[in-house]
């Protein structure tokens, strides 16, 4: 189940307006996130309103910054997934082009966020900004929804009881690292990769062991290495499996891709798109001496998922 995504904030219908709304990038709707958007559902309560969620695609960074490393922690369509359980009606997808990179932060109140959507509320985090220069700040949004009819609230930062830093920052270096305990405690689910099932080389059937493949695109590389994975097919289906991320030392891949064997299925699903979740780091990438070495590794590494996966339930 996902939300509707709306997109453009130009000549919306009045069904499409008049929302209490977190605003943000919102990369991951990890905990930190899910307190702002608690904020803006408190207040469709009080105001009656729908409960929508603004965030900008692409990525505000990937404009400034077209030649950065890949970062992003989740796809529009699983973020559209992951707001559906907090209640959220809508999520607004504003297009971050030239137009919007050069917006005022006063433009950028008045046109997108009262005259275009028309809000009634606004959610920011205490370190939310916006307009050219990111010169706006919650205290400059406050001042602007007081002159232009809408409230705002401002979540101030939420760690977790045990002093875990609930960011997308922190998110993203407990991936570099290969800790998915941590990565999943700060996102409250685990770190899931979405993607079309590509051809690969197909070695893999060649050892009885037939993988999915998905490039990586845009995702935040964690840690290569070897998972244990879950993954959730189009029928709705959730299989486990064992997963390699990396760029396999022994056939020296160009480009990074995550290649799941899926335990006990059969199927055809290239063209499909599946989601992934990294449960566990079982292991480095490797160089193995031929395909007979690399099979004992892989069915070492599927036991050992196994018996993970058998724990995690």
């Amino acid at each position: 189940m996902s939300v509707p995504i709306v997109t453009g904030w130009h000549s919306l219908p009045p069904e499409h307006r008049g929302a209490a709304a977190a605003l943000g990038a919102f990369d991951g709707v990890h905990r930190g996130h899910q307190a702002v958007i608690a904020a803006a559902r408190e207040a469709a309560g009080r105001l009656d309103a729908p409960l929508a969620v603004v965030s900008f695609e692409p990525h505000p960074r990937r404009w400034f910054q077209p030649g950065a490393a890949p970062f992003r922690l989740m796809t529009p369509a699983q973020m559209a997934r992951a707001l559906a359980p907090l209640g959220v009606d809508r999520l607004h997808l504003l297009p971050f082009d030239a137009d919007m990179a050069a917006m005022s932060a006063d433009t950028f109140a008045d046109e997108v966020l009262s005259a275009g959507l028309g809000l009634h509320h606004a959610a920011v985090g205490f370190d939310f900004t916006y307009g050219k220069g990111r010169t706006g700040s919650p205290d400059a949004l406050t001042r602007a929804g007081r002159a232009l009819g809408f409230s705002v609230s401002v979540t101030d930062r939420v760690d977790d009881p045990d002093g875990l830093k609930l960011s997308s920052s922190a998110v993203r270096e407990a991936l570099a690292a290969g800790d998915m305990d941590r990565a999943a405690r700060i996102l409250g689910r685990p770190f899931a990769l979405e993607g079309e099932v590509i051809h690969g080389d197909k070695r893999g059937r060649t050892i009885g062991v037939p993988t999915a493949n998905v490039a990586l695109g845009d995702y935040m590389r964690p840690a290569y290495g070897v998972y244990a994975t879950r993954t959730r097919l189009p029928d709705g289906r959730v299989i486990d499996g064992v997963a390699n991320l990396g760029v396999r030392p022994m056939f020296e891949t160009a480009d990074p891709l995550l290649e799941v064997w899926l335990f006990d299925f059969t199927g055809d699903l290239y063209g499909q798109t599946i989601e992934t979740d990294l449960v566990a780091r079982l292991r480095g990438e490797m160089k193995l001496d031929g395909l007979e070495a690399l099979k004992t590794q892989i069915n070492a590494d599927a036991a050992a998922a196994r018996a993970v996966l058998a724990a995690a339930r």
